[in-house]
């Protein structure tokens, strides 16, 4: 059970914050115990409405709060912290949402000693499928990591890693749906060439990813060899491997996962 004794306020609860607060009233943490602040009154207006939280000003969200999760853009966390950062008691929890930023980048903002923790989570959060990927900063123990991992269980799994490894994490699990999302488009618009109702080549895809990625989580067996299993001599599946390696699919992949791991390094040198 979520331990329901910690005040706990979004600040900037845009879309990765508004799946922190609904994950956390999903798992049964007390909406009494929850916080959220917003930038435009409208948005605060509609995250009352939907979930029942107090909407408030950033530096109520400080004074009342035992952990403050941080979820603004991280272009606007140097004006946030410049507001809030001399008022952060340094024995309060304050956890990073924000992509590319080091907990450093907090610590020097805050008050000596406040433990920061960051966390890379992603969109499945919404179907409580999330990966959230874990870090502590110099002063988080491992009780701050608990407490962290407590909240992001609901919203799916959780993994501790160094936060040398963080960049990495955001171009392979924070960034992934979207590339999951650009094949399933991608094979949808192959499926109609081929003649299949729009409709038809959808489910067919869907339900074909997801029986894909319960089979790589529960059966334990490497991707290889899953592959090799439908991949038949002369078959067609080895033709169309063929193709997709003419065409330098894999390449591509590498390619892509380190221009994201690069851009969230670009992203924490233009926020400094």
């Amino acid at each position: 059970m979520v331990d329901g004794r910690h005040t706990v306020a979004v600040i900037g609860a845009g879309k990765i914050g508004e799946l922190m607060l609904s994950g956390l009233l999903r798992s049964g943490w007390p909406v009494d115990r929850l916080l959220a602040t917003a930038r435009r009154p409208g948005r605060a207006d509609e995250l009352a409405a939907r979930y029942g939280v107090r909407v408030v000003d950033n530096l109520t969200a400080v004074d009342e709060a035992e952990v403050l999760a941080v979820a603004v853009k991280p272009q606007d966390a140097a004006a946030l912290l410049d507001e809030i950062g001399p008022k952060v008691p340094a024995d309060k929890l304050v956890i990073s949402l924000c992509a590319g930023l080091p907990t450093s980048f907090f610590s020097r903002r805050l008050p000596d000693g406040t433990p920061v923790v960051r966390v890379m989570t992603n969109t499945p959060a919404l179907v409580d499928q999330a990966m959230s990927a874990i870090s502590a900063g110099a002063y988080a123990t491992g009780e701050h990591l608990a407490l962290a991992e407590e909240m992001f269980k609901p919203l799916g799994a959780t993994l501790r890693v160094p936060e040398s490894q963080q960049d990495a994490v955001t171009a392979l699990s924070g960034s992934g749906p979207a590339y999951f999302y650009l094949l399933v488009e991608a094979m949808t618009d192959a499926g109609i060439l081929l003649g299949l109702p729009r409709q038809v080549a959808h489910d067919l895809i869907v339900q074909t990813a997801i029986g894909s990625a319960v089979m790589l989580r529960d059966s334990g067996e490497h991707p290889v060899k899953l592959r090799e299993a439908v991949t038949s001599p002369a078959g067609t599946t080895i033709s169309a491997i063929r193709e997709l390696e003419n065409h330098g699919v894999r390449a591509a992949l590498l390619a892509a996962l380190e221009a994201a791991r690069d851009r969230a390094r670009e992203l924490a040198a233009q926020a400094e």
